[in-house]
C-alpha cells in the first residue's frame, strides 16, 4: 500500500474565498497541513502554489474541496508517496 505524504499543487482561484479561507478548507480534509503562497494576481483571479502535507492524503477530497471553492487545479508540479514494504512473504 502505498501514501500521498505531500502534493505541490498550481492552483487558479478567484479571489473569493481568501488565500486563508481556501488553505483552511483544504486542510480540513484529514487534518492537513496546508501552505498556500500567492504567486500571481489579476483582476478577477489569484494563482496559488499550494503545498500540502499529510500522513495519507486523500487526493479525491483535496480536488473536491478545490472545486467546490470555485478553484481550479491547473497542474500538479510534485509528489512525495511512501510504499510500505510487503509483509505478507
Amino acid at each position: 500500500m502505498t501514501r500521498l505524504k505531500r502534493i505541490v499543487l498550481d492552483v487558479l482561484k478567484p479571489h473569493a474565498p481568501s488565500v486563508l479561507e481556501f488553505s483552511r478548507a483544504l486542510a480540513e480534509q484529514d487534518a492537513l497541513a496546508v501552505r498556500s503562497t500567492v504567486l500571481e494576481m489579476d483582476e478577477k483571479t489569484e494563482t496559488l502554489k499550494v503545498v500540502i502535507e499529510g500522513p495519507d492524503i486523500d487526493f479525491e477530497r483535496v480536488q473536491t474541496a478545490i472545486a467546490e471553492a470555485g478553484a481550479a487545479l491547473h497542474s500538479i508540479d510534485e509528489v512525495d508517496v511512501d510504499g510500505e514494504p510487503d509483509t505478507s512473504v
